[in-house]
């Protein structure tokens, strides 16, 4: 005689029936009714400071700013759709580079590591570029993302940022970074900390066209990054809550033995030292943008005061 298998349902030997749920059996259209849905892995984010689950939804909706105020990370993608008049806005190429020109390995291929980063992000480097409206200024857009390998700085972000500074030239338009970063790219050893130097440059080829360069420092910015062109700004204005420093709070007080003030390295402290300029939520920064390049552009040809 044929048992059935009380995990399956269905016989072990033999031909006999399967035995069906009593509900399939009084009301065999009942049970279709009750599908289970799967719900989305990322329906619903935590945030960091109060751990509290936010629907997702709604959290796109403001800007990816929690209700406690802190301002999440996001990408190139978003941050031209924020900054950019109607979100419209023109992709700029970045230039190539060599890819691993030191062979290195750190345990894993840098290579490898590239790779991974471009499938997770969609990007191929650190740095995007765009071009568009700003309040109805034109103007040359840089980001940084630090999803791919910490916004580190190596050649390639570099390039790109000499790249964006060279287009704002040709626009005669204004320059503006969003900057993002671990510091510069280790895989790369001294290549990478030349970008420093060729990044300051080319600032300095904006200033000579007396073109406005304007820096959006956002969290974290730290490292080569903050020691080169995030802190070489006409104006500098930061989001909420920013990371903003070189080395990390737990260097520093281990290398000079004293306990840092509350608050140390965030933007609203670097506000009251005087090393940013303004704190502007993220809502705010399309408009207060706007205002600054409107103003700073203003007698050339086809801006005019309002």
């Amino acid at each position: 005689m044929a048992m059935a298998d009380p995990k399956n349902d269905k016989p072990t030997r033999g031909g006999a029936r399967e035995r069906q749920g009593w509900l399939s059996r009084i009301a065999p259209g009942v049970r279709g009714a009750f599908v289970k849905r799967e719900t989305p892995e990322n329906l619903w984010v935590k945030c960091p400071d109060t751990g509290e689950m936010i629907y997702r939804p709604d959290l796109e909706a403001a800007w990816w700013v929690t209700p406690a105020g802190r301002h999440m990370r996001i990408g190139p993608e978003l941050r031209f759709r924020y900054t950019f008049d109607d979100g419209a806005y023109e992709s700029l190429p970045t230039p190539s580079v060599v890819e691993d020109p030191l062979k290195f390995s750190d345990g894993k291929p840098y290579k490898d590591r590239l790779a991974a980063a471009r499938k997770a992000t969609g990007e191929q480097d650190a740095v995007a570029l765009a071009t568009g409206a700003i309040g109805g200024t034109p103007a040359v857009v840089m980001v940084q993302d630090f999803a791919f390998m910490g916004g580190s700085l190596g050649m390639a972000a570099g390039e790109a940022f000499i790249a964006g500074a060279r287009a704002a030239i040709d626009r005669q338009a204004p320059f503006v970074a969003f900057t993002a970063a671990g510091g510069a790219r280790m895989q790369e050893g001294t290549l990478s900390l030349m970008q420093m130097a060729r990044s300051t440059l080319a600032i300095q080829e904006l200033k000579a066209a007396r073109l406005p360069y304007i820096v959006v420092l956002t969290d974290p910015t730290t490292g080569g990054v903050t020691a080169s062109y995030a802190m070489l700004g006409d104006i500098h204005l930061a989001e909420p809550g920013a990371l903003i420093g070189f080395a990390g709070q737990r260097v520093i007080e281990q290398t000079i033995r004293e306990t840092l003030p509350p608050g140390f390295q965030r933007a609203e402290f670097l506000v009251e030292k005087g090393m940013v300029d303004r704190v502007t939520p993220r809502h705010e920064l399309p408009m207060v943008l706007g205002s600054i390049l409107k103003t700073l552009m203003m007698g050339r040809d086809g801006l005019k005061a309002a």
